[in-house]
């Protein structure tokens, strides 16, 4: 069978790398040579793999993962940028008869690297430096009404206090990039069905009390392993703003892992609320099931051996 793309998505904690790397052994044992293409939006940085859950090296031997810590701790991402890449990664995959196994958290980058998103352009450096400037100088408060006056229809769909927003929105309006009513900052095709290739999009779940034991334990076990240490390397080396929200970043520099650990549930629930709009989304249920079976499931009609 022609390759196709497999996309999982689903909480932080649930087991996508694990459900990923049990689909890639059943299509090795068919004859494929499967490949997973990250779409997480703090994978990315070098230096941050105990707190973002990057595939350890074991699982990496077990299935090859691309566009992971690539990205220098100081350095900015977008979204845009990500796309570019993903596209040339899965693009490059299928012409080779590979599957793609498109892994990831994060709602706007997977649909970014399965679809066609009109995606803003990030801020020239100097646009940023200037409104981050601005931002410390005057406080979100001050900058949300500056927006109100130049664009009072988009300062009506953003929270004063949400600094973040507020600075894009305004780098958009320096931009020219700023669209009316109507059109949303984030893609307003989001959530669309439209794919560039044909893809099985799977959405991973379990039970919620037990995805919520699975993220406490996955929290202890990223402090015992030196997430604490690897935040406070990364702050000390000047981390990116873009960095620094990786998930856990500023409580575990205040040592806070509570604190961490209400977030990342909070996260997850979040998480669960975009995969509801994912049109044409598979539910996986892991609640009681093995990886191993929940791909041997998946993937029931593949050949036993080479194709």
């Amino acid at each position: 069978m022609p390759p196709t793309v497999l996309a999982v998505f689903g909480p932080t904690g649930v087991g996508k790398t694990a459900l990923a790397i049990a689909l890639a052994e059943r299509l090795r044992a068919a004859g494929d040579d499967p490949v997973a293409v990250s779409a997480d939006a703090l994978q990315v940085y070098r230096g941050l793999e105990i707190l973002t859950g990057v595939a350890t090296p074991e699982e990496q031997a077990r299935l090859e993962h691309r566009l992971v810590s690539f990205v220098p701790i100081d350095a900015r991402f977008s979204v845009a940028e990500h796309a570019r890449l993903a596209h040339a990664e899965i693009d490059g995959l299928l012409a080779s008869g590979r599957t793609p196994i498109v892994v990831g958290g994060t709602g706007l980058y997977l649909r970014a690297a399965l679809t066609e998103l009109k995606l803003r352009p990030p801020a020239p450096d100097e646009v940023r430096a200037r409104w981050t400037e601005a931002l410390a100088r005057q406080g979100a408060p001050a900058l949300h009404a500056e927006l109100r006056r130049r664009a009072p229809w988009a300062a009506e769909r953003v929270a004063p206090t949400d600094a973040h927003r507020i600075v894009r929105l305004l780098e958009l309006d320096d931009l020219g990039e700023l669209e009316p009513p109507g059109a949303d900052e984030e893609p307003s095709q989001l959530w669309t069905a439209d794919t560039r290739h044909p893809t099985r999009l799977l959405g991973v779940t379990m039970d919620r009390e037990a995805l919520y034991a699975r993220i406490d334990a996955r929290v202890d076990a990223m402090v015992a392993a030196g997430a604490i240490e690897e935040v406070r390397a990364a702050h000390a080396a000047g981390a990116s703003e873009t960095a620094r929200k990786a998930l856990g970043f500023e409580e575990l520099l205040r040592g806070d892992v509570e604190a961490m650990k209400r977030r990342t549930r909070n996260y997850a629930k979040r998480q669960l609320t975009w995969m509801r709009k994912l049109a044409g989304v598979e539910p996986v249920d892991l609640t009681g099931r093995t990886p191993q079976e929940a791909a041997a499931d998946l993937l029931a009609e593949l050949p036993s051996g080479p194709r």
